[in-house]
């Protein structure tokens, strides 16, 4: 799984993550330490793809990660369109429009994060469809599509797509598709993205795998199957999801999947699902010829804190004891990092089951222990004391205090309660589908984390339909099937700025061989968020990852600030940023044509489709040395 040797004076970007194992490493050194702060715009795309969400359309975001091969840049609109650049120039040379719905109930709002391609080495070069691009919709379908012209693949499922509403429980808007599709040896692999919060009984997060030419279903797996057996009874389990939305890797040589897994339905009750909820906010390893599971871990048992597994899984070779180790390496959004043996799941670092606090809510069961990595150490903060509350103003401090005194407040996995519950790291974590970028020369592991606790509170049924009990401002659902309705909130001052002490917001360099933190500086800044403040501390939620190059470079955008950065990746030192025309909540990447061209960066800067920013925008900006 290793990438091209340092110093590569050409390089393509054929993946998501670059290599098929998501390492997001580039061999590139044309742009480096010494030069990048004098990194120039070299073009701007603009898709033209754009909602504010103020009429019937869903609010977009702007996600994609490009990929290019063969000398194509290939990314995806908000509106599932697909797009082929001169890399160069950033002339369109074509484009695909699979006419999506635009209104429906996305509950991620108009988004795509990418695409995947396919070679047919048994069709010969310049006959249609040689080269495929797949691309998974928000409207459930798979498109194949021909690399050199964007028209539909004839010969894949009916005139170029297959329909992936065949899910039991399948409901549109509730089942849609985010993220880029894998591809292994002749298969496109597919996950599912659920709105897991609203109700009890949801769809299935069914993964399944598909003929690359012919469309046709070679496998499917359900990471919580309804119980089969003779005995048991008619209704035993209650639940859906454990839905399978974030990007996928896998392991050619082995032959092997790897699938990160979100949590099961309803996100914060869960009587109706009782035991760990297997293999719900996992990593699981799937034989990729036949769909059966090879090994799984559970990162979180029994999710009550919509702790998904977002991050996507990433393939490295480590040095551990003296000997080089297979791994996946794995974030959760609670803010640990697990290493695990790529061929047995066994952790490398040590793992232990601890006890944890347990629920008050009638009907709940909580999980008795959870997994706590003893190493590497937790990459964002897990508990929040009176003390440590903060405030950009003693009464906003004060506030905050008095919110904390009123809070079910043990650290991390205190359970939701009818009175209030303090969850640190909230929701949007920890580590989120950001996930993170491995440099194989040094052994360092960059990772972009939020400090952001929420409040988190269940309703009983009947008083949820009392709208003067739902006063306070924040997120509800119903979670439709449960006896108790759900409100969470950031949990943040008036102001628009957390209790939490900053940085909201860091990025950490993880050496490991070692197992510990070499640096970690704060990202971003909340500086002009939501409104203009005095002077705040650096830190901003950041949603989007990091690419490193053997230049010694990390790039990252993902901040609520619009820019990107660049930093040395031995330091944590700020060496360049730049304005884009709106926060670029993606990953970007990196390519060099020939070794006679330019290294050219590309980040795509729209806004995110949940968090209300001004500007938004539809920009795809290219930057290169003068």
């Amino acid at each position: 799984m290793m990438s091209s040797p340092a110093g590569t004076s050409f390089d393509d970007w054929p993946a998501y993550g670059h290599d098929a194992g998501g390492m997001r490493y580039s061999p590139l050194m044309q742009i480096n330490r010494e030069n990048v702060s004098r990194l120039k715009v070299a073009w701007v795309f603009h898709t033209g793809d754009i909602s504010d969400g103020k009429g019937q359309q869903r609010r977009s975001g702007f996600e994609t990660t490009p990929i290019l091969v063969e000398g194509t840049l290939y990314l995806t609109t908000p509106f599932n369109r697909v797009i082929a650049l001169d890399p160069e120039t950033g002339t369109q040379r074509w484009a695909y429009d699979p006419k999506i719905d635009q209104t429906g109930e996305y509950g991620d709002g108009l988004i795509n994060r990418g695409l995947s391609t396919w070679l047919d080495s048994t069709r010969p070069g310049g006959q249609p469809c040689h080269r495929r691009i797949f691309e998974a919709t928000l409207d459930a379908r798979l498109i194949a599509l021909d690399a050199a012209n964007g028209a539909p693949c004839a010969d894949f499922g009916k005139n170029g797509q297959v329909s992936l509403t065949n899910v039991a429980g399948f409901h549109p808007g509730w089942y849609h598709m985010t993220s880029p599709p894998a591809v292994i040896d002749d298969l496109v692999v597919v996950g599912s993205a659920i709105d897991d919060n609203s109700r009890v009984e949801m769809p299935g997060g069914v993964v399944r795998a598909f003929d690359a030419r012919s469309g046709a279903l070679r496998w499917s797996w359900d990471p919580i199957p309804p119980n089969t057996a003779a005995n048991a009874p008619a209704k035993t389990w209650r639940s859906g999801a454990a839905n399978a939305w974030s990007v996928m890797v896998v392991d050619p040589e082995r032959e092997l999947v790897f699938v990160p897994t979100g949590s099961a339905s309803p996100d914060y009750y869960g009587g109706l699902r009782p035991g760990d909820n297997k293999w719900a906010n996992s990593i699981v390893a799937l034989r990729a010829k036949t769909g059966e599971v090879a090994w799984g871990f559970q990162l979180v048992h029994h999710d009550l804190w919509d702790y998904d597994t977002a991050s996507p899984p990433l393939l490295a070779t480590i040095q551990h004891d003296g000997k080089n180790v297979p791994v996946v390496i794995q974030g959760n959004k609670t803010g640990f990092l697990y290493v695990l043996n790529r061929d047995t799941g066994a952790p490398v670092f040590p793992v232990q089951e601890r006890p944890v606090p347990q629920s008050d809510v009638p009907g709940e069961v909580t999980s008795p222990t959870q997994p706590f990595p003893v190493a590497p150490p937790p990459l964002a903060p897990q508990r929040l004391s009176l003390d440590d509350a903060w405030g950009l103003t003693p009464a906003d401090r004060e506030t905050c205090r008095n919110w904390l005194r009123g809070l079910h407040n043990d650290g991390i996995f205190t359970p939701p309660s009818l009175q209030g519950t303090l969850a640190i790291p909230g929701n949007v974590g920890g580590m989120n589908w950001s996930g993170y970028a491995f440099d194989p020369q040094r052994s360092l592991l960059i990772a972009n984390t939020n400090n952001l606790p929420a409040k988190v509170k269940l309703i009983p049924n009947s008083q949820f339909d009392n709208h003067e009990n739902r006063t306070e401002p924040g997120e509800y659902s119903p979670q439709t099937g449960a006896p108790y309705g759900m409100f969470r909130r950031p949990f943040m001052t008036a102001s628009h700025l957390p209790c939490s002490a900053p940085p909201w917001g860091t990025l950490t360099a993880v050496d490991m061989v070692q197992g510990t933190i070499r640096w970690q500086v704060p990202l971003g800044s909340f500086q002009d968020f939501a409104a203009s403040h005095p002077a705040v501390p650096p830190g901003s939620l950041s949603l989007g990852g990091s690419i490193v190059t053997a230049g010694g470079l990390v790039f990252i955008a993902g901040t609520l600030d619009p820019y990107i950065r660049s930093f040395d990746v031995e330091t944590g030192k700020e060496l360049w940023k730049a304005q884009l025309p709106a926060s670029g909540h993606a990953t970007p990447m990196t390519y060099q044509l020939n070794s006679g061209g330019k290294q050219y960066l590309v980040i795509a800067a729209g806004g995110h489709a949940k968090i209300d920013e001004e500007p938004q925008s539809d920009s795809l900006v290219a930057f290169t040395l003068p």
